[in-house]
């Protein structure tokens, strides 16, 4: 006679003999070395100090790329402005080679001509201009070497020694730079501040 509860006893047994599920036991992390969180700081600030580093340097680089960019912008048409003054020069010498008598008896097609060229002169300056070149005349200004060539030495006892008198040919700026200094003629020995007009200011402020 056959056991209707065999195989039932069977898988008891095979569940019996199974090894049971146990959960591994947590294990505690070593202890740090002893020095571990200075190093840490030590090593988060070098962090923050190259990347301070880099922030500056990307400013600086930013900055710079801003300067040439506008330096090229301003004075990248230096080559082409010295060469559109020698046109205006000899505008200027046209003009200048009409002796006042003949202009003010010219008939109508020379003032016609002399109007045009005074026109073109005066068109040509206003494009220079346009494109930061700007003229500048330092006639009756004291000499100043960074701005003006002195040609010549004119004897002149009506003003300070130093002074602009004449003007041979007027100068050019572009931007802040000289593009091309003004010749000029400069007075020689000339009147001087008497000591008491250099200091009168110095008595007005003590009285």
């Amino acid at each position: 006679m056959t056991d209707s509860n065999g195989p039932k006893d069977n898988n008891q047994d095979e569940a019996q003999a199974a090894d049971p599920v146990v959960s591994k036991p947590y294990i505690m992390p070593d202890d740090p070395e002893e020095g571990a969180n200075e190093a840490l700081v030590k090593e988060a600030a070098e962090a923050r100090d190259k990347m301070l580093r880099t922030l500056a340097e990307m400013e600086n680089l930013r900055r710079r790329t801003q300067k040439e960019v506008a330096d090229a912008r301003t004075y990248g048409v230096t080559a082409f402005a010295r060469d559109v003054l020698e046109i205006a020069d000899n505008l200027q010498r046209a003009l200048d080679a009409v002796p006042a008598e003949a202009r003010a008896n010219a008939d109508a097609g020379l003032k016609a001509l002399i109007e045009g060229v005074e026109l073109t002169e005066r068109s040509l300056l206003n494009a220079l201009e346009k494109n930061g070149v700007k003229k500048f005349d330092p006639q009756g200004q004291k000499f100043d070497p960074n701005f003006q060539q002195a040609m010549y030495e004119v004897p002149d006892p009506s003003v300070p020694a130093g002074t602009v008198v004449q003007v041979v040919q007027a100068g050019f700026m572009i931007g802040e730079r000289v593009l091309r200094p003004a010749l000029v003629g400069v007075a020689k020995g000339g009147a001087k501040p008497t000591p008491a007009a250099a200091n009168g200011g110095e008595s007005g402020g003590a009285a």
